[in-house]
C-alpha cells in the first residue's frame, strides 16, 4: 500500500515554498538538535509502550490469539496515518505541526481544535503512563501505596524534561534502546522456547489453537480488540512535532518514519505470537482487572529464573521511556498553541537552555491527576484515564488524514511526486483510515472500561470550541477596533 521514492534534492519547490519552514533558531526559537537516531528512537520511545506491555491484557481477554490479526489491522491505519504525517512534515518541519497542517489546510477551528486536543490528550496519557508505572512497582512491593511510585516517577521525568533538548533526546534514546532490546530479547527467547532449543521439550504453537480455536470470540473480538491495539501505534505522530527540533528535516524525517513503521509492525507481532505460543491465552487475559503486565505473566510461567523480574524492570523502562516521549509533545504543543496566539505568551517563553519550561510545568496536569487516582481508585486508575486519551487520539488521527488530502492538492502531482516518501493510492488510503477509525471508535461502547471514552471525550472538544470562539470573536473585535476609521 505504501511506497518510498528516492530523495529529491532540497531545494525542490515542494520545500522551497513551504510557508512555515522555520529560520535559524534564535533564542526566541526551539533548537534543531534532535538528529535522525534520536529522532527514530523518541518516536519508538512514543509508541512502544503502556498500550502493548500493559494494555495488551485487555486485548487479549476481548479476542484471544485472533489479537494477532487485530496488531496487523492496526499496522495498515498506522502506516497510513505516518506516512500522511511524515509528507506533510517534510514540507512543513515546524513546532505545532499537524495543528499547523490543519489551520492550513483545513480551517482556523481545526488547527486549534487537533493542538488543543492533542495537548489533552498527552497531558491524560502522561498520568496513565505514570500509573502503569506504580501498578508494575506492585509486583516487587505489593505493600506500598501506588501512589508512592506514580509521584517518584513524576519527579525524575520532569526534572529529564527541563534539560536542554539534545540532552533529552540522549536520555529517550536510551530509554527506547532498553525496551526495544528487550522486546528482540523476548521475542528471540520466546523462539527458542517454540522451537525447543535447549533442554526443554519444545512449546511449538498449540497454544494459539487450543483453548477456543485461534478466534475464540470471533471476528467480533479481533475488531474490538482495535479499539486499544490502534493505542499500540499512537506515537508514530511524534515525527512531526519533533520536526521543529529536527535537525536536516527534509532527510532526517524520512529516514526516521520508514524505520519506525516497520519495526513497530514486526515488534508487535511477533513479540504477541511469542508471547501467546509461551503462555495460554485465557491465563492472560481472564482477570477482570488489570494488576500486572501480561509480558510478566508469561515469563513467570516458563520457569526461567529471574526473568519475570527483568522483564518488569523493561516494562517499567518502557513506561517511563513512553511517558518522557509525552511529555516532551504536550510542550511543544502547549508552546505551539501559545505561540499561534490560542494559549497566553507567556506559555511559550524559553528557559536559558531553550527549553519551554512553563509549558512543561502546565504538562504535569495529568501526573498530578494520577497521583489522586493513585489514592482514592487504584484499581479504576489506569482505564479511566486512558480511555479519554483514546478518544481524543483518534479524532487527532481524522484531523491528521483530512488535512493530508488538501495538502496533496495544495501540492499538485509535481510537488508531491517529489517528496521523497510517499503515502500509496491518496486519497483512496486517507478514506480508508478515516472509515477505519470511525468504526473502531464506535466498538469502544461495547469495550469493558472504554464505554465512557466518547462521552467524557466530547464535552472537553466542545469546551474547547468554546474557548476558540471566544478567542476568535476577541481577535476580530480588537482587529475592527484597531482599524482605522473612514
Amino acid at each position: 500500500m505504501l511506497k518510498d521514492s528516492q530523495p529529491a534534492s532540497p531545494t525542490t519547490a515542494a520545500t522551497q515554498d513551504a510557508p512555515f519552514q522555520e529560520a535559524s533558531p534564535s533564542a526566541e526559537n526551539l533548537q534543531r538538535r534532535l538528529t535522525q537516531r534520536q529522532l527514530t528512537m523518541l518516536a519508538l520511545g512514543g509508541a512502544i509502550g503502556v498500550g502493548l506491555f500493559l494494555g495488551s491484557s485487555i486485548t487479549i481477554r476481548l479476542a484471544g490469539p485472533g489479537v494477532i490479526l487485530s496488531y496487523l489491522l492496526g499496522a495498515v491505519v498506522a502506516m497510513i496515518v505516518a506516512y500522511a504525517i511524515a509528507e506533510m512534515a517534510v514540507v512543513h518541519p515546524v513546532a505545532g505541526a499537524f495543528g499547523i497542517y490543519a489551520e492550513t489546510y483545513l480551517n482556523a477551528w481545526s488547527g486549534f481544535a487537533v493542538r488543543a486536543t492533542y495537548g489533552l490528550v498527552q497531558i491524560i496519557a502522561i498520568g496513565a503512563e505514570v500509573t502503569a508505572v506504580g501498578i508494575y512497582c506492585g509486583f516487587w512491593f505489593p505493600q506500598t501505596p501506588q501512589w508512592v511510585w506514580v509521584a517518584t516517577a513524576s519527579a525524575i521525568l520532569v526534572a529529564i524534561n527541563a534539560l536542554q533538548v539534545g540532552s533529552f533526546g540522549e536520555f529517550e534514546y536510551w530509554f527506547a534502546v532498553v525496551k526495544v532490546s528487550a522486546i528482540v530479547l523476548f521475542i528471540a527467547i520466546g523462539g527458542m522456547l517454540i522451537a525447543g532449543v535447549g533442554h526443554k521439550p519444545a512449546l511449538g504453537l498449540s497454544n494459539l489453537v487450543v483453548h477456543g480455536g485461534f478466534f475464540p470470540f470471533g471476528l467480533k473480538g479481533v475488531w474490538l480488540a482495535l479499539s486499544l491495539v490502534l493505542t499500540s501505534y499512537m506515537g508514530v505522530e511524534v515525527i512531526a512535532v519533533t520536526a521543529g527540533e529536527a535537525n536536516d528535516p527534509y532527510k532526517s524525517i524520512p529516514r526516521a518514519m520508514r524505520t519506525i513503521v516497520y519495526r513497530l509492525i514486526c515488534f508487535y507481532v511477533l513479540a504477541m505470537i511469542a508471547m501467546l505460543a509461551m503462555t495460554p491465552w485465557n491465563r492472560i487475559g481472564s482477570e477482570r482487572g488489570i494488576t500486572g503486565s501480561p509480558f510478566v505473566a508469561a515469563f513467570s510461567g516458563v520457569g526461567i529464573p529471574y526473568a519475570a523480574s527483568i522483564m518488569n524492570l523493561v516494562v517499567i523502562t518502557a513506561a517511563l521511556s513512553s511517558c518522557n516521549a509525552d511529555l516532551y509533545l504536550t510542550t511543544r504543543m502547549l508552546f505551539s498553541l501559545s505561540r499561534s496566539g490560542y494559549a497566553p505568551g507567556w506559555i511559550s517563553r524559553l528557559s536559558s537552555n531553550g527549553v519551554p519550561h512553563r509549558a512543561l510545568g502546565l504538562s504535569t496536569a495529568g501526573m498530578i491527576v494520577a497521583i489522586l487516582l493513585a489514592i482514592y481508585a487504584p484499581s479504576r486508575a489506569f482505564l479511566m484515564l486512558y480511555g479519554v486519551a483514546v478518544a481524543g487520539m483518534f479524532f487527532v488521527w481524522s484531523v491528521i488524514l483530512l488535512c493530508h488530502i488538501r495538502f496533496r492538492k495544495s501540492l499538485g502531482p509535481e510537488g508531491w511526486s517529489r517528496l521523497p516518501l510517499k503515502l500509496a493510492f491518496s486519497p483512496y488510503s486517507n478514506w480508508l483510515g478515516i472509515s477505519a477509525l470511525a468504526g473502531v471508535t464506535a466498538s469502544t461502547f461495547f469495550v469493558d472500561g472504554l464505554q465512557y471514552a466518547v462521552p467524557a471525550f466530547l464535552p472537553l472538544l466542545l469546551a474547547m470550541s468554546l474557548v476558540y470562539w471566544r478567542s476568535a470573536r476577541q481577535a476580530h473585535q480588537k482587529s475592527a477596533a484597531d482599524r482605522p476609521s473612514l
